[in-house]
């Protein structure tokens, strides 16, 4: 496959990702490729001849965009690659590493596979939210991995109620409420005790925080279902809810929290031997066959 503007995304000031950045830059330089440098991480490159390009610049006119870091940074870039459906590779550089796929030490070979159409291409849902306040939309953001409501500060309970589809499910008192994507369902959701979603599955996963009950559990719905929480106007402080733990949108006693999926989709491609299952047993550190 003929990838001819490749955007180029990265940690910035970060040693192991510096220098996959440069190997990398110069792998696509030898493709032939046009590389759209992230301004980030432009000064860090080539002695800092490239052409300097913001996020949104690079998803209008990226073929393929080459993430190198960590989840976070694959997420920081996903929210906005996925409004101009630009596909995206990860290279990790981080920790887990669950969405940033490609081994560092073997990128060539790996890239290699993908330019030459040896690869699988996945596309996974996004999640959109709004705070409404009387009914009036005060602010939007979307999410890759999951919406977190939850009190702005640390161990203090909160009071609210879940609507599924304007059915009530329950009210509930207690540090907040994960609504994680099959995506996210193998970050802050599983600390929280979720369950792990296979990528293809259409679902969401709700996962109360610290409930106030033994009784409340997590629920796995329907992901075309719209969510909405509506907040206690008993509670006494501000409250927040966060996307993937990098945006904040304020939420007031007697606000609404509304969830649904995003008309925007994250386009994935991995190598041909790319297996989900693999992730997890390495990732998670799951035995091994037996036999």
């Amino acid at each position: 496959m003929r990838y001819e503007h490749v955007g180029l995304i990265g940690k910035p000031a970060h040693p192991g990702a510096n220098i996959s950045l440069q190997a990398i830059f110069a792998y696509l330089q030898d493709k032939g490729c046009n590389v759209l440098v992230e301004d980030r991480i432009a000064g860090e490159l080539n002695g800092g001849k490239c052409q300097p390009m913001t996020l949104d610049a690079i998803g209008q006119q990226a073929d393929l965009a080459i993430v190198v870091g960590g989840d976070g940074n694959m997420l920081g870039a996903a929210r906005e690659l996925a409004r101009h459906d630009v596909a995206v590779v990860g290279v990790n550089r981080g920790n887990l590493g669950f969405l940033t796929d490609i081994n560092p030490d073997d990128f060539a070979r790996q890239l290699d596979l993908i330019f030459d159409g040896e690869s699988m291409i996945e596309q996974r849902f996004i999640l959109e939210v709004d705070v409404l306040r009387d009914g009036a939309v005060m602010s939007t953001n979307s999410a890759v991995n999951e919406v977190v409501l939850h009190h702005g500060k640390v161990a203090h309970m909160m009071e609210f109620e879940v609507y599924i589809d304007e059915n009530f499910v329950f009210s509930q008192r207690s540090d907040g409420l994960i609504v994680a994507t099959p995506t996210g369902s193998t970050a802050y959701s599983l600390s929280g005790g979720g369950p792990i979603l296979t990528p293809n599955l259409d679902a969401l996963a709700l996962v109360p925080m610290f409930p106030h009950t033994l009784s409340s559990r997590p629920i796995v719905v329907d992901a075309n279902s719209q969510i909405r929480m509506k907040v206690s106007a008993e509670n006494t402080d501000n409250l927040q809810v966060s996307c993937d733990s990098h945006i904040v949108l304020t939420v007031l006693p007697g606000d609404e929290v509304r969830i649904r999926k995003n008309l925007d989709r994250l386009t994935l491609i991995h190598p041909k031997d790319y297996n989900y299952f693999n992730v997890l047993r390495t990732k998670l550190g799951w035995g091994s066959k037996l036999y």
